[in-house]
């Protein structure tokens, strides 16, 4: 929580304080009052109060100078060391008090830390004077069963996954085998009709390669995550560099990329993830986009931030555009596409932009597609 200054505002414990502090001062006084005391044992003054306070509720019947003579000749002695034993005993009781007090805190933080492991539908209670903390474990707690369910959610659809791809990947494989027995059992097979059974289990073996790659894509992404090597990037250079290399892919259906990128500008970042990046997204439109249309590639400044946008005839359904960059997650209508893939490449694309410090999301007003990406531009310094 952060204060009207953006500082960050730490939590009250005014009643805890209060407590402590208040036995604290208890304990001083008794100390103080002690050598009071025992520094002005041989003034008039506390004999005479002792004397008093004796005759008044202790020993009534008896004279003033009988008490005086009884406190000068046998208490008087004495009362050094029994100020001292009274104010330390008074003093070890408060202690004790104090660190019992203090150990009861403790032991409730301890319960409430361990039903926040153990005991979910467990309710933590603290103390009232303990109430920030009980505020901030109740906040743990909901932010532990956040991600827990997050994480089922997650298990859930990477299971799910795991039932397609066996699916995904049966099919093709069947084919495979099909044709390649019918090759085998049939060696004089017309050379037209043979070549088109190798051209049938070449594409289905080419597809088996993709849905391989792409889930193990996952893996060999987690081992590199998080060594980024940052540089300067001609940003117009890369995308037309890649624009090139999916000419193969959009040829065949008749699609082509159409580049606006100035060519002074340049962003920050890791050359080999923000290509993989791009290339991401790139798949992604040449798979599911309209055959014979345009693959429109913008980009803008604003600010510290770059903006590049990805946009070609496309439909995403509303309600799937906050879980299209999620692990593991893929459209139904993926399924029944041969260039369907795992479900990974967005979501590796996020975990790249979101370790660069930018933010990728998508959009879709029912006719085109759109992905943004938005990186930090290069400093002046770092510029090629």
């Amino acid at each position: 929580m952060l204060n009207n200054n953006g500082k960050k505002q730490r939590p009250g414990y005014k009643l805890f304080k209060r407590k402590i502090y208040t036995k604290i001062v208890i304990i001083g006084v008794i100390a103080f009052a002690a050598v009071v005391v025992a520094l002005l044992d041989n003034s008039y003054a506390v004999s005479s109060l002792i004397v008093l306070f004796s005759q008044k509720f202790l020993f009534p019947g008896l004279s003033d100078r009988v008490l005086s003579l009884y406190y000068w000749n046998t208490f008087h002695p004495r009362l050094g060391l029994i100020i001292w034993s009274v104010a330390a005993l008074l003093i070890i009781l408060l202690s004790r008090s104090l660190a019992t007090q203090i150990n009861k805190y403790f032991r409730e933080i301890g319960d409430g830390m361990d039903g926040l492991c153990e005991d979910k539908g467990r309710d933590i209670h603290l103390s009232p004077e303990m109430e920030p903390m009980e505020r901030k474990l109740r906040t743990i707690k909901k932010t532990l069963e956040m991600r827990e369910r997050e994480s089922e959610s997650a298990e859930q659809r990477k299971n799910e996954l795991v039932m397609y791809l066996a699916h995904d990947v049966k099919t093709p494989l069947t084919s495979v085998i099909g044709y390649l027995s019918l090759l085998d059992e049939a060696p004089d097979m017309p050379l037209e009709q043979k070549a088109k059974y190798v051209n049938i289990t070449l594409e289905k073996a080419y597809r088996l390669e993709r849905l391989i790659d792409e889930f193990f894509e996952i893996t060999r992404y987690n081992f590199q995550a998080g060594r980024l090597s940052k540089k300067s990037i001609d940003l117009c250079y890369m995308l037309a560099q890649m624009a090139d290399e999916f000419y193969p892919l959009l040829a065949a259906t008749g699609k082509r990329i159409k580049l606006q990128v100035s060519d002074d500008m340049i962003v920050y970042a890791d050359p080999e993830r923000l290509a993989r990046v791009f290339n991401n997204i790139l798949k992604n439109a040449v798979s599911y986009g309209a055959e014979n249309s345009v693959i429109d590639i913008n980009a803008a400044v604003s600010g510290s931030m770059v903006s590049i946008v990805f946009k070609n005839p496309g439909y995403i359904p509303k309600d799937r555009l906050a879980t299209i960059f999620d692990k593991f997650y893929r459209l139904d209508a993926a399924r029944s596409s041969d260039t369907g893939g795992a479900g990974l490449g967005l979501a590796i694309a996020k975990e790249i932009i979101d370790e660069h410090g930018g933010q990728i999301y998508a959009d879709s007003d029912g006719s085109y597609a759109t992905f943004t990406v938005e990186l930090p531009i290069a400093l002046s310094d770092q510029a090629v």
